[in-house]
């Protein structure tokens, strides 16, 4: 644990207010999906009543019941598809009213981009974001940073629940939603809520809500094509009201499919969402959120900077087999299955006090496979060497093997928080409990002479005499959490000022054991427990003019099972992978900022200083001789990040609105790095390179967009963004980086008017990356120099060669929708 004076600032100024009368703590308002408009009751689940006490608008908390401000799937003056055309930006700059930096997208915006896209990929244009894609659809996964930070070190909620991985903190988005269902998300660049069931989130939080149902019996149906052989057909049936019961509710289905743009293979995935909502009484609703989904991608290879320079989209897995070729792309390729289950609840017990109540479940599983050649006899297992294994289609002593990383991980948890509301004050108590068990095997199976793996991908695995599982890691994993919050806010001057400070305690209790033999720690526990006080301020000069100061803290516990477990190979006689640092991330922020929400001019502008110890940079490695890439975290030390992020929105003006964000980010390394180095008689040693004071890696200085939207609100609609991502170093040493890339899209659509039977037929072109911009879109790895080293002390170190994601190619994509 560490306290220092600005985090005893922040819990003295929590104290302040503890001797006022306490109220209910909620963010409620920190996105409206429709700016400009009166909300209608109907697209909300919990209609509140205008005379009843409600919690403040501008809260350190943040939304205690997220579902109060979800778009329906249909209501008066929206479109089928749940466009408005009223949020500026074309969707890009809701109204917000949270004391600190936050930005969202609505329908407005999400309804027009491709169907194939994900959460992360809708957020590409806020400030501070970088999105690196590796498909043009948006469906290999997640790569983004926010002011440097990481998908790791940003915490994802949906639906209130944390859906991402606990303990890696992917967040898997391709796997959460269809943005045919995505009602909206909002981006806090630098703080979570406190509120927040997180322990990750020291670079911000994103928060992604499904669309309400609709109170009429319905559907919405919609088809994609176009190149890559992309295709994806979806369908959702609503219920309505059933009734007299308060519920309604809707299920869909769809399925995804396509080529990857570059090297063979391609992606596959099922998909299903479902979403029920029950009303009764004062302000008291249910919600049950479920989710479903398979698919399989063939992944790509991330080639060097030289392996770019020589190769450059050509450097792909294989086509065709031969024996011994582990680089063939059927021997490649990840799955990802999941079943999530999520369960809002909000009560009121009386007329001042308000209960609410989220369990979830998730189950997420693999496999990951990667081929590699392992030695038919005299290999390892663990540290003890084998005999002949006695398989078939053996090559020179060499077996062509598939990897096969079968990790199944489960959690189930509950969020609560107690809402009091007296007078002028609201006070919130709140507890979060998880528990996760995670399970990953490896194994091996074997590949005959056409390419095949043998006895269905880890189905059969490769055994030895004894009887053992041949593999490299043996991993079970325990974790625990136990959240504490409470938090206060007091609203003066007729509700123009208000004042917020909460505090939060966070419980985090680890396990793993390995039991592949010759494991040392065969068992790592670690505890880690933080105090995080947060305080935020926000003064309303004028009904659309507001100020905010804020100062918060947060932490991430170890990356991944790597950071405590050793990974071994078949080809080594000791351990590849050694554990990391078991040091937990530690944040403290602060933010001023002003906003500006207008009938026609939407701005934003603010100024942020952040300070982390412990910095641990998510690298990530190929296990030698190998194509399973491992998650690699890396302790840095201290970083220090300041910077300003603006933007700005016109509402629909003569048709158009016209968005610009921008930020600039300057992030530094505050140490020395320790390295491996090779003394003058040639021992392995530890020494420290001069990288204090260095720009930190994967932290574009500058990175900006702009965005133009069309919408006649009759037939005619489109939009066209552009992004710039300045220069990232890959390197701690500063002395290798990828260039700064543009890259554009546009949309073009036409609305079917006065078709029978049908509601809003639409047909929509999506083009990516309209300029067909080759270019490496982020860092897909680290190292500590490009370019061999002497360190502090005179050691030599060498150098290193980080790998690179290459952003996606030029797409085009048709898609045909209706409601019905």
């Amino acid at each position: 644990m560490r306290i220092s004076s600005r985090t005893l600032l922040l819990c003295c100024s929590m104290m302040v207010f503890s001797h006022h009368a306490m109220s209910e703590t909620a963010d409620a308002q920190t996105t409206h999906p429709s700016s400009g408009t009166p909300k209608d009751k109907s697209s909300s689940p919990v209609a509140r009543k205008p005379k009843r006490a409600r919690a403040t608008e501008s809260s350190v908390l943040g939304p205690a019941n997220p579902q109060a401000e979800e778009i329906s799937v249909s209501a008066a003056g929206r479109h089928s598809d749940g466009t408005t055309n009223t949020t500026p930006g074309g969707g890009l700059m809701p109204r917000q009213t949270a004391p600190r930096s936050q930005s969202g997208v609505t329908r407005d915006f999400i309804a027009k981009q491709a169907p194939s896209g994900n959460i992360s990929s809708m957020i590409a244009n806020l400030p501070g974001v970088v999105y690196a894609n590796q498909s043009p659809l948006g469906t290999a996964g997640d790569t983004i940073t926010m002011r440097g930070m990481n998908q790791s070190q940003i915490g994802y909620l949906f639906e209130g629940a944390p859906l991402a991985d606990p303990i890696n903190y992917e967040p898997y988005t391709s796997m959460l939603i269809d943005t045919e269902n995505l009602g909206s998300v909002t981006v806090s660049q630098g703080s979570p809520d406190l509120n927040a069931p997180l322990f990750n989130a020291v670079g911000g939080q994103i928060t992604a809500t499904a669309l309400n149902p609709s109170h009429k019996y319905g559907g919405y149906l919609s088809a994609m094509g176009g190149t890559h052989s992309a295709n994806k057909e979806f369908l959702r049936l609503d219920t309505g009201d059933i009734g007299q019961t308060g519920i309604r509710g809707y299920a869909s289905f769809s399925h995804l499919s396509n080529n990857n743009w570059r090297g063979p293979g391609g992606l596959k995935r099922f998909h299903v969402d479902s979403k029920f909502v029950k009303e009764w009484g004062d302000d008291n609703s249910i919600t049950a959120v479920f989710g479903f989904n398979r698919q399989e991608q063939t992944t790509w290879r991330e080639p060097t900077a030289a392996q770019w320079k020589q190769y450059g989209t050509s450097f792909n897995y294989d086509r065709h087999y031969y024996p011994g070729n582990a680089n063939y792309y059927k021997l490649n390729f990840g799955n990802l299955n999941s079943l999530d289950v999520v369960v809002p609840m909000h009560f009121t017990l009386a007329h001042n006090l308000t209960l609410n109540v989220t369990p979830y479940y998730v189950h997420q599983n693999g496999p990951s496979v990667g081929g590699e050649n392992i030695p038919a006899e005299g290999g390892y297992y663990g540290t003890q060497q084998y005999g002949n294994l006695n398989q078939p289609y053996a090559t020179n002593g060499q077996l062509t093997t598939v990897g096969v990383d079968p990790w199944n991980q489960k959690t189930g948890a509950v969020n609560t928080s107690l809402n009091w509301t007296a007078g002028n004050n609201t006070l919130s108590f709140g507890y979060w409990y998880s528990y996760t068990m995670h399970e990953e095997l490896s194994t091996f199976s074997p590949v005959d002479f056409s390419g095949k793996a043998a006895n269905s991908y880890g189905r059969y695995p490769i055994t030895l005499p004894n009887g053992s599982i041949l593999s490299g890691y043996n991993l079970n994993f325990v974790q625990q959490v136990n959240a504490l919050y409470l938090a206060d806010t007091l609203k003066l001057l007729d509700d123009k000022l208000t004042l917020s400070a909460g505090f939060r305690a966070v419980m985090v209790a680890r396990q793993g054991t390995n039991d592949v033999p010759g494991a040392d720690p065969y068992k790592v526990v670690g505890n880690y427990f933080e105090p995080l006080p947060q305080f935020a301020a926000s003064y309303q000069i004028t009904p659309h003019d507001q100020i905010y100061i804020n100062g918060t803290t947060s932490f991430r516990a170890p990356e991944s099972v790597e950071a405590y477990s050793q990974i071994f190979d078949p080809n080594s006689s000791h351990a590849v992978e050694q554990p990391g640092s078991l040091k937990s991330e530690y944040s403290i922020g602060e933010e001023i900022g002003y906003r500006h929400s207008g009938k026609l001019i939407n701005f934003s502008i603010s100024a942020f200083n952040m300070n982390l110890t412990n910095h641990q940079v998510t690298s990530s490695a190929y296990i030698p001789n190998t194509n399973m890439l491992i998650s690699e975290p890396i302790n840095v030390g201290g970083e220090t990040s300041r910077g300003v992020q603006a933007e700005l929105g016109l509402r629909p003006w003569h048709h158009f609105s016209p968005y610009v964000s921008a930020q600039y980010l300057h992030a530094t390394m505050d140490n020395n790095v320790p390295v491996s180095a090779t003394n003058a008689a040639g021992q392995s040693v530890i020494d420290y390179l001069p990288t204090a004071g260095r720009a930190m890696v994967a932290a574009p200085k500058v990175t900006a967009s702009v965005g133009l939207s069309y919408d006649d609100n009759k037939q005619f609609f489109g939009n066209f963004d552009l992004r710039y991502i300045g220069s990232q170093w890959s390197t701690f040493m500063n002395d290798q980086r990828i260039p700064y890339y543009i890259v554009s899209d546009i949309t073009l659509g036409y609305r079917f008017p006065h078709v029978p039977h049908l509601k809003g037929p639409k047909i929509q072109l999506n083009i990516i990356n309209l300029g067909n911009n080759l270019y490496r879109s982020a860092p897909g790895s680290f190292a500590s120099t490009a370019r061999a080293q002497t360190g502090i002390y005179g050691n030599s170190v060498k150098a290193g060669a980080p790998v690179y994601l290459t952003g996606g190619n030029f797409a085009a994509f048709v898609s045909l929708s209706t409601g019905f």
